[in-house]
């Protein structure tokens, strides 16, 4: 049995989910098409009143796995707008993450096991290595926001399941 490189479990893990999301998303579109229901309503829904929005999970998720694989390959992440309110334009969000993230080489990322990854955080910087940076914070993050997301979609109504959030083996 091989080990797993940085690269698999980063990049790959994070273009099936976001293509899964892409996916919620579409469906989450198509549903408030189909029962007349304006999809603002939908895009800015939250589980809970001091919660983000649906928008904001998604613009979260999105910046959590393009910094995470820049980051990690030692480059700059692109910085979006973060304006994206409609379905059609959370689903560009997400169409162009996963460009970026599929522009990356696994010779980019693996062996940034120990390289320094800086955050920066409204109470300053904090500095982890590669392999704690992407296991206890990336990934833990990431899967929070597409979570989230899927929760605030499924309380609304929309119909999808457990097969829906994890895709397609």
């Amino acid at each position: 049995m091989s080990s797993l490189s940085m690269y698999s479990a980063s990049v790959p893990v994070f273009v099936r989910m976001l293509g899964n999301l892409h996916a919620v998303l579409s469906k989450a579109q198509a549903h408030a098409h189909a029962k007349g229901i304006d999809e603002l309503v939908l895009t800015s829904a939250r589980l809970y009143p001091d919660m983000l929005p649906l928008s904001n999970q998604i613009m979260i998720a999105t910046d959590t796995a393009k910094g995470c694989a820049a980051r990690l390959a030692g480059v700059t992440p692109p910085v979006y707008e973060d304006n994206e309110k409609t379905f059609a334009e959370l689903n560009e969000r997400i169409a162009k993450t996963l460009v970026y993230l599929q522009s990356f080489k696994p010779e980019q990322i693996d062996g940034s096991e120990a390289r320094e990854v800086v955050l920066k955080r409204r109470t300053g910087e904090e500095r982890l290595q590669g392999q704690p940076y992407l296991l206890n914070t990336a990934l833990p993050n990431f899967f929070f926001h597409v979570t989230t997301a899927y929760a605030i979609l499924r309380h609304n109504g929309v119909e999808i399941g457990k097969k829906d959030y994890l895709g397609t083996t």
